[in-house]
């Protein structure tokens, strides 16, 4: 029978064709889970739940559990190298270890950070890392500070398992006037060719080399001459880079530190001083994000210096250049300097014979008293500017005004009500003969000291507080030593406007006190009422004058004094080591 031939059906008897099997699902990982906190990423961290914004790296996110996972290579600001291993950790979406600075947490991932597996691994990487490290620890300058001796102790702890000689390479290669490297004890993080190449974009650092010779180095023909040049040595993990100026200096765990502003110039970079005794000895980045990030640049750090040499530290009377040769000028217990100047300028009070001189490398406190004690008992109507000359500025950080305080200055001075005037104008005035005395709050100025002490030699009163000995301070009638903003506590307002604490490290030198200090001796002296006990009293009593310090509040805004023992660098802050043991328990404070 054909197929034409088959019966169809007929009435109601109507074919069911049988319904298709459901297609099978296609092949591919399963979906992504939903996230639990939409937005953000979840996940376990030893066993912690932690969320996070989406692409933290697993090293910033164990922190926020308290599991310390170790690096050398990883800096928070620079770019992911991945290359020294020592951070490989366990996560359960990968079948082997993977490196936490480079890895982004993921919904849902269970990361095991002290397991038997990731502890070998660390202990490896420390041995291999040692293997042709040399024993420096007990001349190294970075002793102290050093994240190989760190890790030493907490991940290997073991001899080393090398036969033969080690790798020999340049152990005092000079890269530029200010960084020194020896090649020995660099463990090749790259930390600061990728700081060159990426903060300050001056390519002066490479890696040359295959296998156990790799080094860094300069190009050739060229040197380490950058303005940013030493923030390579705070990078550095190890004691590979390192300053030329703090080298065999001190040893880190005998300095304390300080949290301070630098005075280098006017965008006021945060700094920690580290000190011993009553010398500071270097300045370190402190991290800040509105201002300096992580760095500052190498004229800033250098500008320490001025606070241990050439320093006023006896109150003196009379001008040098008047003593008989051979001979000292008077020194005076600060209550008869004091007494002395007042016994000076009490017959220019009021007179517009009388000038005064002020200095934006004074603090706000300093120009508060200063200024306060000029208007409303010497009864002047306006002030000279002075301060340090103008210089050179770069591309990142540096300004040309070399003062840190220039802004406050000009603030104060408007908000009492004193007119600004050039210091051009104050060399005139006395040179004509219409000002024959000056009260100088600091004697730094913008143009050749020794031409301006030539000026300043007609002046019949000169009262001066000044930190550090010039030509200037030769000239005084009354010289009156000022303590510098490391020796007391107050505030500088930076180049935008910023104002910024910091705080006292140690006590002034000699008999020196602070400018505020002095205008209240000076007040009392000629009957006057000023009951400043401290910085804080200054401010509290007279910032209320000046609207733009309305909004600030001195004491929140003070940064912690010595927070943590020994030296305390921020981790992967300022100096981009990882934290350390230092970190840890009751500050240190030194005796003097």
């Amino acid at each position: 029978m054909s197929d034409n031939d088959t019966k169809k059906p007929t009435g109601d008897a109507v074919a069911v064709a049988a319904p298709k099997p459901p297609a099978p699902p296609p092949a591919g990982p399963p979906p992504k889970p939903q996230p639990k906190n939409p937005g953000f990423v979840t996940c376990t961290i030893d066993g912690k739940e932690v969320v996070v914004k989406p692409g933290t790296n697993m090293i910033e996110a164990a922190k926020l559990v308290g599991s310390d996972i170790p690096y050398y290579c990883y800096h928070p600001r620079l770019s992911i190298a991945a290359n020294c291993r020592i951070c490989l950790i366990e996560a359960s979406n990968a079948p082997k270890l993977v490196p936490a600075c480079q890895t982004a947490l993921a919904e849902g991932v269970a990361v095991k950070t002290t397991t038997p597996k990731v502890k070998e691994q660390q202990r490896s990487v420390m041995e291999f890392l040692l293997l042709n490290h040399p024993v420096d620890c007990s001349i190294c300058d970075q002793a102290g500070e050093c994240k190989l001796q760190d890790y030493y102790m907490k991940y290997d702890y073991r001899p080393s398992r090398l036969e033969g000689g080690k790798a020999l390479k340049n152990k005092r290669k000079v890269l530029g006037p200010r960084v020194v490297l020896d090649q020995e004890r660099c463990i090749m993080c790259t930390r600061c060719v990728r700081f060159m190449n990426e903060i300050p974009r001056e390519s002066q650092l490479g890696v040359f080399g295959r296998g156990s010779h790799e080094r860094i180095d300069v190009f050739p023909g060229n040197d380490l001459s950058s303005n940013y040049s030493l923030n390579t040595v705070d990078v550095c993990p190890v004691g590979a880079l390192l300053s030329r100026d703090f080298r065999f200096k001190a040893r880190a765990w005998f300095l304390s530190a300080t949290p301070s502003v630098c005075t280098g110039c006017s965008r006021g970079c945060n700094t920690y001083a580290d000190w011993m005794s009553q010398d500071t000895y270097r300045y370190r980045p402190r991290e800040n994000e509105e201002i300096n990030k992580s760095w500052m640049c190498d004229q800033g750090r250098l500008s320490y210096k001025e606070l241990n040499t050439d320093r006023v530290l006896f109150p003196l009377v009379g001008r040098e250049s008047a003593q008989a040769k051979g001979s000292a000028r008077p020194e005076l217990t600060r209550q008869e300097a004091a007494q002395a100047a007042a016994r000076q300028l009490k017959p220019l009070v009021g007179s517009a014979k009388l000038a005064v001189l002020a200095s934006p490398v004074a603090s706000n406190e300093a120009l508060l008293a200063g200024l306060s004690f000029a208007k409303t008992v010497l009864g002047v109507s306006a002030v000279y500017v002075g301060g340090r000359p103008q210089g050179a500025a770069d591309h990142f950080l540096m300004t040309a005004d070399k003062n840190p305080n220039r802004k406050g200055l000009e603030t104060i001075a408007q908000a009492l009500g004193l007119a600004i005037k050039g210091f051009e104008d104050l060399s005139t005035a006395i040179q004509s003969g219409k000002v024959t005395g000056v009260y100088a709050i600091g004697t730094e100025v913008p143009g050749n000291a020794e031409a301006f002490a030539q000026v300043a030699a007609k002046l019949e009163v000169f009262v001066a507080q000044a930190q550090n000995e010039s030509p200037v301070t030769a000239q005084a009638t009354a010289l009156l030593p000022a303590s510098a903003h490391i020796e007391d506590e107050g505030t500088f307002t930076q180049q935008d406007g910023i104002t910024q604490r910091f705080r006292k490290a140690y006590p002034s030198k000699g008999d020196a006190v602070p400018h505020w200090k002095w205008a209240a001796e000076l007040t009392r002296a000629l009957g006057g009422e000023a009951a400043w006990a401290s910085a804080r009293d200054v401010w509290r009593a007279l910032s209320t004058q000046v609207a733009a310090f309305a909004e600030f509040n001195w004491d929140k805004a003070s940064p912690p004094d010595r927070e943590k023992p020994g030296i305390n660098p921020l981790p992967s802050g300022a100096d981009g080591r990882p934290p350390g043991y230092r970190e840890f328990g009751a500050p240190r404070v030194r005796g003097i």
